[in-house]
């Protein structure tokens, strides 16, 4: 593990190691290779903190965060919960964990029923675990509407009644119906019409401040994270590149990739207009591995030495880890 990424004090979730990979061919009729989704990541999301996690599409984000949730198995790695081994349980001792870690999806259109009315939903993980007296749902579930901003007169309507934002303020109540300390909220905003994120985001915030919620936020888009996250941590291909405070990582960068993600995101701040940053290619295929430094092919300072040796996530500033050779 690098340095003191893992070593933060009052962490809640200590992620070492971590890596998923997912079989990539045949294996009787050829070589079997392997797809690199999250290759070798160490992290940690204190109490009531809120991690962001950025990067292009297809780096591995989402995997990351379903990993750490054991909604998809790693290969390989360690994921260390309040003290408790996660990747060593089974049975009850999961399923009473998991009532601590939820997550809240992308696509609030898919992520609901369409056959069960919103009080069922919310009311269903109560059920599941227990969490109330039968006749104390009805209330709990009308408190958890208020608590996201909704009537409760929304309990007998059903999912394609209602809007984009609307039915994601409903996942977040189901959410926090069963009182967790860490969520994962995985692009809960991309999906939603830029008018609403707003509202969605302050939601967010709102709850993690009233709650003390733990969180890793997981976004495409720097200026959603920078505006609701604490710590950032940049990935790309598999790997964590940069991990620092929000307000080092947008002002002031290490990593190239970082520098390069940072131009992209309008200003209307003349004063504060980035220079764009074109990377040449596309993102390396995450299938096999990778000599070097991952970023290299597409870097504007890439040397020898960044083909040939891979850096490793090191201090470089007090709290701020880049994977540089030259920072």
């Amino acid at each position: 593990m690098s340095g003191t990424v893992a070593d933060s004090a009052n962490a809640l979730l200590t992620v070492s190691g971590l890596e998923t990979y997912f079989p990539f061919g045949n294996r009787w009729f050829g070589k079997r290779e392997w797809v690199r989704a999250v290759d070798g990541v160490d992290l940690t999301v204190r109490r009531g903190e809120v991690l962001g996690l950025v990067g292009e599409s297809g780096c591995g984000k989402t995997t990351l965060g379903r990993s750490v949730l054991r909604l998809v198995e790693p290969t390989r790695g360690a994921v260390d919960f309040d003290g408790v081994d996660l990747l060593s349980l089974k049975g009850r001792g999961l399923r009473a964990m998991r009532r601590r870690m939820q997550i809240i999806f992308q696509d609030p259109y898919k992520s609901l029923s369409p056959r069960m009315q919103i009080g069922q939903i919310i009311a269903e993980p109560l059920r599941l675990h227990r969490i109330v007296p039968e006749h104390e749902i009805e209330m709990r579930v009308q408190g958890l509407l208020t608590k996201v901003g909704l009537e409760p007169y929304f309990m007998s309507r059903y999912p394609h009644e209602m809007s984009g934002g609307q039915r994601q303020r409903i996942a977040i109540a189901r959410t926090l119906a069963l009182e967790p300390e860490f969520i994962v909220a995985d692009e809960p905003v991309s999906a939603l019409d830029v008018s609403v994120q707003a509202g969605i985001l302050n939601i967010l915030l709102e709850l993690q401040r009233g709650e003390g919620l733990a969180m890793l936020f997981i976004s495409h888009d720097l200026a959603v994270v920078e505006h609701i996250a604490d710590r950032v941590a940049v990935m790309y291909r598999g790997k964590i590149v940069e991990l620092a405070e929000t307000d080092r990582v947008i002002g002031s960068p290490l990593h190239p990739y970082t520098q390069a993600l940072l131009s992209a995101v309008p200003s209307i701040d003349p004063a504060t207009k980035r220079k764009r940053i074109r990377l040449p290619g596309e993102p390396p295929s995450p299938i096999g591995a990778v000599v070097g430094c991952p970023f290299a092919p597409r870097c504007p300072e890439a040397q020898g030495v960044c083909r040939e040796s891979a850096p490793a996530l090191e201090p470089k500033a007090a709290g701020h880890f880049a994977a540089c050779h030259f920072r």
